[in-house]
């Protein structure tokens, strides 16, 4: 049985920022009427990752426009995120299903949950969008982390961002496409081609730590500036305090694979937090029922490890090999 953790940041109050501007509930789109990228920054994928919905009310009370391009924030799985509870938040993260495995052309088609019903209401936002910036926190207390996929585009601009200090390269998940890996953001690089998109997602942290809605805030600076959307200079006054100090060193994590529980009886061999680096292949870190997981190399880091939403078909862990960037 898991630990309850504290859970210190507060809920947003989004009552003022509820309604959106375009037609869908809890998407604001704006446009410059110049030449420039389309950028897209979403929260609350999951009912219970408070941070991102935090950095985007934050932009919005503050007046941010795109000074070329076009911006869009949204609030994406609402109906999970009424459901919160800061004493029992798993429950909130979603409503049926996850709202981040739902971005394939087949579950789209199909409306019979909540989340892919809201899934295809946002679809059109992410179908338009160049680059895509997806908001998350994590189920247990551990260092930022920045998803980027396997494309290389993705990579190089996690140099340009200059943090966090960690970059997941990864093709997703067994149970379902993420929205950064839907359309043109899923598209590989071929021949040293660009198609023009970016799609990264970043873990903030745990969900209830006052730092997780620090590094949304920061992450939405470095994005905004990276995109070409405000200046730099722009962006400071309108969310001063919000840019922190970069990474000193950045390191790439390369994915090797998943551990996949057949069960919500998964249980690790002790309280990872992620980030291990475990120095001997062959180590035992956990039981999949009555099956020992084993590190399949030397100096395999564990890549977010958590058995709070452990059931059939749920990846509690990714092994990963580590060089820096």
């Amino acid at each position: 049985m898991t630990t309850p953790l504290q859970f210190d940041l507060s809920t947003p109050d989004l009552s003022a920022w509820r309604a959106g501007n375009t037609g869908t509930e809890g998407v604001w789109h704006f446009d410059s009427g110049l030449p420039g990228r389309h950028v897209l920054i979403s929260a609350l994928i999951h009912g219970n990752e408070l941070c991102g919905a935090w950095a985007l009310k934050g932009m919005l009370e503050a007046g941010v426009r795109p000074q070329q391009g076009k911006l869009t924030l949204a609030f994406c799985n609402l109906a999970a995120f009424d459901r919160f509870d800061a004493g029992n938040h798993d429950a909130s993260r979603f409503v049926d299903e996850d709202l981040n495995r739902q971005w394939s052309a087949e579950r789209l088609q199909s409306s019979d949950t909540q989340e892919r019903r809201r899934a295809r209401e946002l679809q059109p936002f992410v179908a338009q969008a160049d680059w895509l910036l997806d908001i998350h926190s994590m189920h247990e207390p551990a260092a930022p982390l920045l998803v980027v996929g396997m494309q290389a585009r993705n990579l190089a601009l996690a140099r340009v961002l200059r943090s966090p200090g960690h970059m997941v390269i990864d093709p997703g998940h067994q149970d379902g496409v993420r929205m950064r890996d839907h359309g043109r953001f899923g598209e590989m690089d071929s021949d040293g081609s660009d198609n023009g998109t970016r799609s990264v997602l970043i873990e903030c942290g745990f969900h209830g730590d006052m730092s997780s809605r620090t590094v949304a805030q920061d992450m939405c600076v470095r994005f905004l500036q990276a995109a070409g959307t405000l200046p730099g200079d722009a962006l400071q006054q309108l969310l001063p305090g919000w840019l922190q100090g970069d990474c000193e060193r950045q390191w790439a994590l390369e994915v090797t694979g998943p551990v996949v529980a057949r069960s919500a009886d998964f249980r690790f061999t002790q309280p990872f937090q992620g980030l291990e680096c475990i120095a001997k292949a062959g180590t035992v870190i956990g039981w999949n029922g009555s099956e020992p997981v084993t590190t399949p190399y030397d100096d395999c880091v564990l890549v977010m490890p958590s058995v709070r939403q452990a059931k059939p078909g749920v990846t509690v862990v990714r092994f990963a090999r580590r060089r820096p960037l």
